[in-house]
C-alpha cells in the first residue's frame, strides 16, 4: 500500500487495522522531506498503529529520493546549484508570463521525482529484483487511497508488473466519507498531506497552514520569494494561484470578506 499520510490513507490503514479490510503485506511511504510536521507526527501514528494491530506482521517503509526540493531551490537561489550538482526540477508553480499574458504553470514533476520514483524502486527491491531485471507483469498489487471525488487520478499504474487497486472506490467513500468513518471510531482526522509549499492548496489549506504551523509556513513564505529571485528564471514564478507573494495573498474567508457563504468546496488532491 502506498501511504502518504493524509485522509484516505488513513482510513485504509485503519480499516486493515479493525478488520473491514484485509492485510497488505507491505505498507511504502515516500517521503519528499518536506512535509508539514503535523503530516510527520500522524505517520509515526499511523506506524505504531500498524504494529500494534498487525502484531507486527505487516511491515511499514519510509523511502526517499533524498535530499529535498526546497534544498535545490535555496541552493540555486543563492547560486550554489551546480556546486551542490543540484538538477533542476519541475514543480506546478504558478506563471506570471505565457503567450496570452495570464500567466501558467509549471511542469510537475516533483511528484514523479521525489514520490513514484522512490515507491517504484522499493516495489522492485520488496520483489527481489535488480534495477534494470525484467519483472513479470502483474507481480505486485498496489493499494492507493483515492477516494470518489478524486477518481479522475485512478488509472492504471506507470509499470506492466505493478496493478493499481483503489478500495475507496470500491467502497464508494468520499473524501468526507473517510473523515466520518475516521471520526466514528474515535481515530483522529489528519490534515492533508502536501508539502508545505504545493501550489495546489485551498486558500482554507493555507491558512491552517499559517495559523497551526508558523515554522512550515515561514519557510512557505521563503520559497516563494525564492521562486521569483532565482537567477536565469523567464518568468516569475508564485506559490498562489493569484500570483502575488503568499504573505501578501487576501486568505480571508468569505465571512470575514463579508461575502457570506458562497460555496462549499470540497477539495482533496494529495494521497
Amino acid at each position: 500500500m502506498s501511504n502518504g499520510g493524509g485522509i484516505q490513507s488513513s482510513a485504509l490503514i485503519m480499516m486493515m487495522c479493525v478488520g473491514e479490510l484485509p492485510w497488505v503485506d507491505h505498507i511504502i511511504n515516500a517521503d519528499p522531506g518536506d512535509e508539514s510536521e503535523a503530516t510527520y507526527r500522524h505517520l509515526e501514528w499511523l506506524d505504531a498503529q500498524v504494529r500494534r494491530y498487525s502484531n507486527g506482521r505487516v511491515e511499514t517503509h519510509t523511502v526517499s529520493r533524498g535530499g529535498r526540493l526546497s534544498d535545490r531551490i535555496r541552493n540555486r537561489a543563492a547560486g550554489r546549484g551546480v556546486l551542490n550538482n543540484d538538477r533542476f526540477v519541475s514543480a506546478p508553480f504558478f506563471t506570471s508570463g505565457g503567450k496570452d499574458g495570464r500567466g501558467g504553470q509549471g511542469k510537475r514533476q516533483c511528484t514523479r521525482e521525489f514520490k513514484i520514483e522512490p515507491l517504484e524502486k522499493k516495489q522492485r527491491e520488496l520483489l527481489g529484483y535488480a534495477a534494470r531485471q525484467r519483472i513479470p507483469a502483474g507481480s505486485c498489487e498496489v493499494w492507493i487511497g483515492i477516494s470518489t471525488d478524486e477518481v479522475v487520478r485512478a488509472g492504471a499504474a506507470f509499470t506492466s508488473w505493478t496493478v493499481n487497486r483503489y478500495p475507496l472506490l470500491e467502497k464508494r467513500m468520499s473524501r468526507r466519507d473517510c473523515v466520518s468513518w475516521l471520526e466514528g471510531h474515535g481515530f483522529p482526522v489528519p490534515p492533508k498531506s502536501a508539502c508545505i509549499y504545493c501550489p495546489y492548496k485551498t486558500n482554507a489549506e493555507w491558512r491552517w497552514l499559517r495559523d497551526n504551523d508558523p515554522k512550515a509556513w515561514a519557510d512557505a513564505v521563503e520559497i516563494d520569494r525564492l521562486i521569483r529571485t532565482t537567477p536565469g528564471m523567464r518568468e516569475q514564478e508564485f506559490l498562489h494561484r493569484d500570483r502575488v507573494p503568499l504573505d501578501q495573498v487576501d486568505l480571508r474567508t468569505d465571512e470575514e470578506a463579508g461575502q457570506g457563504m458562497l460555496m462549499v468546496c470540497e477539495a482533496g488532491c494529495g494521497l
